[in-house]
C-alpha cells in the first residue's frame, strides 16, 4: 500500500498533470486510508472528482491509471489491476 507521503506525491501529480484537483476532505481521506490496488485507486480518483469510472473518457482514464501504476510501482507495492 502506498504511504501518505506517496499518496500526497500522486494526487499532486494527478492534480498539475491532468487537472485531477481533489477537494481537501477527499484529499485526505485519500492520504488516510487508499485503495491498496491500481484500478481502485484510479476508480476512487474518478469517484472523488464526482465521474463515474464506468463511462470516463478512456483515454482519460488510462493517463490517470498509468500515474497510479507508476506509483504503485516506485513504492515497490503489487499493481494488480494495472
Amino acid at each position: 500500500m502506498l504511504t501518505e507521503s506517496e499518496v500526497h506525491r500522486l494526487l499532486n501529480d494527478l492534480c498539475v498533470r491532468l487537472g485531477f484537483c481533489l477537494p481537501p476532505n477527499k484529499w485526505r481521506t485519500l492520504e488516510q486510508n487508499p485503495p491498496n490496488d491500481v484500478r481502485l485507486f484510479t476508480d476512487a480518483v474518478f469517484l472523488a472528482e464526482g465521474l463515474d469510472p464506468a463511462t470516463a473518457d478512456r483515454r482519460l482514464y488510462r493517463q490517470v491509471r498509468d500515474l497510479v501504476a507508476a506509483a504503485f510501482e516506485r513504492s515497490g507495492c503489487r499493481t494488480h489491476g494495472a
